[in-house]
């Protein structure tokens, strides 16, 4: 099945996108990507027509129907592009894609089912397979039976780099206030995906470039499996960030922006 993933162009909202080249962006599990990425978003906005998707049950996209996994919402995000290039005019070019992680997960089911839409990605605090199975099922079952604001507080400790949230306390509460308003069944359905995910054996199959960033404070997906993804594919570069966590948009958008305004030349 392809869900149905809403789009939001973030950065600007003028309609002269088709005149930059396309980058769309995913968020992490339990964010909208307005939280996320609201902020880098604007630091590319004059050389990039950024457009961000929604998971389903977050932000503004609906609940799936059914059981979903990675290759459902990389169908998802193709559609969601799709659209969107209908409206620039350039309907089934290759675009430029940048996730967090399971937005990166997403970004590297769409460089091996779909390669010729994919010109270049950039993964962000991501793997090529996140955690342990048993453990995605524990945390659905958890928001099955408290709901998704059970989780507030552990995802702070494991969101951010020590002292994040005291410095930056704003953008922290929204990224945490856009967790507690996901709804509890996208928010299983994508666990669910994440227990599914496993494409490790497939990563010398990606020849676009990709450039890997991760957080040396990142404690969901370390600095070593970042390294793993740019080894792995054919073309990869990683850059890993001082005192970041596991949102590297959010936490460092200038030097995110920078270093994505760079890899697309």
């Amino acid at each position: 099945m392809t869900p149905t993933l809403v789009t939001t162009r973030l950065g600007d909202r003028s309609t002269d996108g088709a005149a930059r080249p396309l980058l769309v962006v995913g968020p992490s599990l339990g964010t909208s990507v307005q939280a996320l990425w609201a902020d880098a978003a604007r630091r590319l906005a004059d050389r990039l027509d950024v457009v961000g998707v929604d998971l389903p049950g977050h932000g503004r996209s609906p609940v799936a129907d059914g059981d979903i996994d990675m290759a459902d919402l990389a169908r998802g995000v193709l559609a969601a592009a799709d659209a969107v290039q209908a409206g620039r005019g350039d309907p089934g070019a290759a675009f430029h894609y940048a996730g967090v992680s399971v937005g990166g997960c997403i970004g590297l089911q769409l460089l091996v089912d779909a390669p010729d839409r994919i010109a270049s990605a950039v993964i962000l605090n991501s793997a090529a397979k996140v955690g342990e199975p048993q453990g995605w099922r524990d945390r659905a079952a958890l928001v099955a039976g408290q709901g998704v604001g059970a989780l507030r507080e552990t995802s702070a400790d494991r969101w951010f780099a020590p002292g994040f949230l005291d410095r930056d306390p704003a953008t922290a509460t929204a990224l945490l206030d856009s967790l507690c308003a996901a709804q509890d069944a996208g928010y299983r359905q994508v666990c669910g995906a994440l227990a599914r995910f496993d494409l490790r054996d497939r990563l010398g199959e990606i020849a676009a470039p990709v450039l890997v960033i991760g957080g040396e404070a990142d404690v969901a997906t370390p600095p070593a499996l970042q390294h793993d993804i740019a080894r792995s594919v054919r073309r990869g570069w990683a850059e890993i960030l001082a005192q970041v966590g596991h949102l590297a948009p959010a936490e460092r958008p200038q030097d995110v922006a920078r270093l994505i305004g760079d890899f697309l030349g």
